[in-house]
């Protein structure tokens, strides 16, 4: 697909293999985005020379050294031993064409009840690396193309931030909300269709035979190695923004640029990665889009979710009244692990709240649970710590105004577990809860505390 008005501009070349730029890291980053943002209609032929070892080894900095090894069984600390050597050997095998990408290992986790299970891409160290390496550049260029309804996996932002500008979205009365739900989308991203959007702002042949040797690698699942011209493997480092690029153009573009232009009232978009809502103060407006969004996927080999994809009438209720019922009889939607409800503040003025997802609650208590069993027998302070690094996770990300309530039913209920799993450690000594109580003291858990607010931005604007 080739971008129309565009030019093709080389940047100038850099250093050969093996010699870092005297040109800091940052300040390089800069310049590449610097030029993409005054040059939105350039097509970028030559940013391979950036991705030097000084370059390689700040991702080597920003990779997660405790994942688990991809299919060659080598670790961050196999890969640490050598370090500079392997920089080196990954840059000359970038710039040369000769560096193979293995297949990414794939394996299964639990994924809401427990019945299901979610597909995870597990790549070699070095390809994380290179990834990284590749995804500070082309952070650098997409960043200056991305739109503002595009929250997940970018510098800067997070599912928080999304749920302020949804919170936003909703003004004073609400509005209609229509909640989709893309059917296996990493699965599923097409890869002639991704080119075709790379080629619009990037074509260094460097970086774009990385890419497809990326797509092309495959997984290994059972010993097995396939191969398939569509899906992004989940847990790739660079597998986020290609999925962001992608549904920049399949999404957000046309969105903003060619459906809302033609809409009687107001309509806001917010994406985080797969997940997106969009809130409408018009309900032809929303209907109208419901109908065409279908369509708009299925030429980029996408589909939407039959039955999670629907349209909730979400308005303040009147003084007097209830929240609307959608068709499905819910007053309610679910949103980046939140339920989304209309509710009385304590001052009778009807609010919108936030809960933990009953789904998201269950799957994180069986967690605790199947954690607990598993280490029973751990010395309890070893356990205590364990769990107090959870329940602060927990409460890091579920910790919003409106949603004490949920975290104090998680605390309790990790509590109870685990005092249960004290409780089997022997036939002996039962750990009753006046026992257990006592211990509590000597190694308490974490209360539950609300870290984050959707509220307050909004305050501060004088709402």
């Amino acid at each position: 697909m080739e971008g129309r008005g565009r030019r093709d501009v080389s940047l100038p070349k850099g250093k050969t293999a093996g010699r870092s730029s005297p040109e800091p890291v940052s300040t390089r980053l800069r310049r590449i985005a610097e030029l993409a943002r005054t040059a939105p209609s350039m097509v970028l032929t030559n940013l391979a020379h950036h991705i030097d070892a000084d370059l390689l080894r700040e991702a080597y900095g920003r990779t997660r050294k405790d994942g688990a090894p991809g299919v060659d069984g080598l670790t961050a600390e196999s890969f640490a031993d050598g370090l500079e050597e392997n920089l080196l050997r990954l840059e000359t095998q970038l710039k040369t064409g000769s560096y193979r990408a293995p297949p990414v290992k794939r394996v299964h986790i639990p994924k809401g009840d427990g019945s299901k299970t979610r597909p995870i891409g597990i790549p070699t160290f070095e390809d994380k690396v290179l990834q990284r390496a590749v995804c500070m550049v082309f952070e650098a260029v997409y960043e200056e193309d991305f739109l503002e309804c595009s929250w997940g996996f970018r510098p800067g932002r997070s599912p928080h931030k999304a749920l302020e500008s949804l919170w936003s979205a909703f003004g004073y009365d609400g509005g209609w909300v229509l909640e989709a739900d893309i059917k296996g989308f990493f699965d599923n991203v097409v890869h002639r269709h991704l080119r075709g959007f790379l080629d619009q702002r990037v074509r260094d042949g460097v970086v774009r035979r990385a890419i497809d040797k990326w797509l092309a690698a495959g997984v290994l699942e059972f010993g097995e190695p396939t191969h398939s011209d569509i899906g992004t493997p989940q847990g790739g480092v660079i597998s986020p923004l290609l999925a962001n690029i992608y549904l920049h153009e399949v999404l957000d573009k046309w969105f903003t640029l060619e459906v809302q232009p033609r809409l009687a009232g107001r309509a806001q978009l917010i994406r985080y990665a797969d997940d997106f809502v969009v809130v409408f103060s018009v309900k032809e407006d929303a209907m109208r889009v419901w109908d065409v969004l279908p369509k708009r996927f299925e030429e980029y080999g996408l589909e939407l979710h039959p039955t999670k994809t629907r349209i909730i009438e979400f308005h303040r209720p009147p003084r007097d009244g209830v929240p609307a019922r959608g068709e499905d009889g819910k007053r309610s939607f679910d949103f980046l692990g939140f339920t989304h409800f209309w509710c009385l503040s304590r001052n009778a003025k009807w609010v919108v709240k936030r809960k933990t997802m009953a789904s998201r609650l269950a799957r994180a208590l069986k967690a605790i649970t199947a954690w607990c069993g598993k280490h029973r027998h751990d010395p309890i302070a070893e356990q205590q710590a364990k769990l107090a690094s959870k329940l602060q996770g927990h409460y890091g990300y579920y910790g919003i105004t409106g949603n004490i309530e949920a975290l104090k039913s998680y605390f309790h209920e990790v509590t109870r577990i685990w005092r249960e799993w004290l409780h089997r450690r022997s036939h002996k000594a039962c750990m009753t809860w006046e026992r257990f109580h006592r211990l509590l003291e000597r190694h308490p858990l974490p209360q539950p505390v609300v870290s984050q607010s959707v509220y307050r931005p909004q305050r501060a604007r004088g709402r």
